[in-house]
């Protein structure tokens, strides 16, 4: 076996033990189990375990608990996924991204503990970064599923809470083609004796049925939006988040959280229900205060998440991937203020239902602006047009052009746009990501200079 001495070397290496590379996707947990349990992971988890699964919100939902976990001054580490510029961003410490150092010896671990096991990229990342992540013992350790939630690798985890998001069509092909299906999915990651937060008002019957199949409690153990609390907008500059039921006593005015977006107010009302169950369960590590919300919710950061660009015209950029994710960024785009035009970088996976994405942004978009993305699951900027196009009911989408990557797209756009124009990036985590490895590398470069 060739030495592997760096953090690169080692997800070369995971890379290349899958026919599709890091593309690659087997749900099942039978194989990450054997592999847990060598490493004697089960009787070494400290601290207070939350799994976050859902189809969107997820990473926001963590970025919220681990600011305002830090705001009360707990030791956290957080795992989320994809990264948008490094691995290393995977896991957090204290809101700070794991070293090269600390990965090299979790992945020699983990290797070594496998054998003969054969393991994707991301079963291999997650137990790496389980071992990352328990080096620093912390109080409490978050973690973000990757796709579905009964066979994700991060289901391997017994954790004492659960947040569920939403449940909305992604993934269709593995997860099943209407919410009930995979609401089943999600539902996966929920546990007999568990506390539960389902932060949509109408979640699937299926995620409801499985609650009540393990014996969680409505109101007690299975707390639910618009029945155990609910928000309202307070004014301009602020939110509250009300308890509803036996936690109606609870009542917190708080700031509008630091990441765009009146969704990301749905986000944090589903956060603040599960911080106040874990403190009515004693597993909350620490006095939790108003105080700490809103410096949480202040505080907040998350990369690609409705980001602000620095450029000559405003410049969005948002890793929205699916049919609702595009929903909450055109509600978005009408609460910002008007403007001249609207120019759309758009880039989308061969498996993603591109017409309907662009279908919910039809109204906002004035010229659009393909993207070409690479690899196993990647889609041409000539087929995403002809997507487009087979369906331009009265010329809907207006294509300026279509060009070989997400960055070469960005940058006509931007050659195009006018003062009084802004130009929004979306569609792909991979969209987003090369955008941003480009300005890097240009800003390195200027700065050598």
């Amino acid at each position: 076996m060739t030495p592997k001495h760096t953090l690169h070397d080692w997800l070369t290496y995971i890379e290349s033990l899958h026919p599709l590379g890091a593309a690659g996707i087997e749900l099942g947990l039978e194989r990450v189990r054997r592999v847990y349990a060598a490493l004697g992971l089960q009787l070494r988890l400290p601290g207070v375990v939350v799994t976050v699964g859902g189809t969107n919100g997820k990473g926001s939902s963590v970025a919220m608990l681990e600011s305002i976990s830090m705001a009360a001054g707990l030791r956290v580490v957080a795992f989320t996924s994809p990264h948008l510029l490094r691995y290393n961003e995977r896991v957090r410490l204290d809101g700070v991204d794991a070293p090269d150092e600390a990965w090299v010896r979790a992945f020699a671990q983990v290797e070594q503990a496998r054998a003969e096991v054969p393991l994707t990229y991301f079963e291999f990342g997650t137990l790496a970064a389980l071992l990352v992540m328990l080096e620093f013992a912390p109080q409490l350790m978050l973690l973000e599923v990757g796709l579905g939630g009964r066979g994700d690798a991060v289901n391997v985890v017994d954790a004492d809470a659960v947040l569920l998001t939403n449940v909305e069509l992604d993934h269709v092909a593995m997860l099943g083609a209407d919410r009930e299906a995979i609401g089943r999915e999600k539902a996966g990651v929920m546990r007999a004796g568990q506390i539960v937060v389902l932060a949509e008002a109408e979640p699937p019957v299926s995620v409801l049925a499985h609650a009540q199949q393990l014996g969680l409690l409505a109101g007690q153990s299975l707390l639910q939006r618009d029945k155990d609390f609910t928000l309202e907008q307070h004014d301009a500059d602020a939110w509250v988040w009300q308890g509803l039921g036996q936690w109606q006593a609870q009542r917190h005015v708080l700031p509008q959280p630091a990441l765009a977006g009146a969704h990301q107010r749905d986000n944090a009302a589903g956060v603040l229900m599960l911080i106040e169950a874990l403190k009515a369960g004693e597993l909350w590590p620490a006095p939790a205060t108003v105080k700490q919300y809103a410096a949480g919710l202040r505080q907040v950061r998350h990369p690609g998440r409705l980001q602000r660009l620095p450029a000559r015209v405003p410049v969005w950029l948002d890793v929205a991937h699916n049919p609702a994710g595009v929903d909450a960024l055109a509600q978005a785009m009408r609460d910002l203020p008007s403007v001249r035009r609207t120019l759309a970088v758009f880039g989308v996976l061969a498996d993603k239902d591109a017409l309907a994405m662009a279908r919910a942004l039809a109204g906002e978009i004035d010229a659009w602006y393909l993207a070409s993305l690479n690899g196993a699951r990647g889609r041409s900027s000539e087929n995403l047009a002809q997507v487009l196009l087979q369906s331009n009911a009265a010329g809907t989408f207006q294509i300026a052009a279509t060009e070989a990557s997400p960055f070469l797209a960005y940058t006509q756009a931007l050659h195009d746009a006018r003062e009084g124009d802004r130009i929004f990036v979306f569609g792909s985590f991979l969209c987003v990501t090369n955008v941003l490895e480009h300005l890097e590398s240009r800003a390195s470069s200027e700065a050598d200079e």
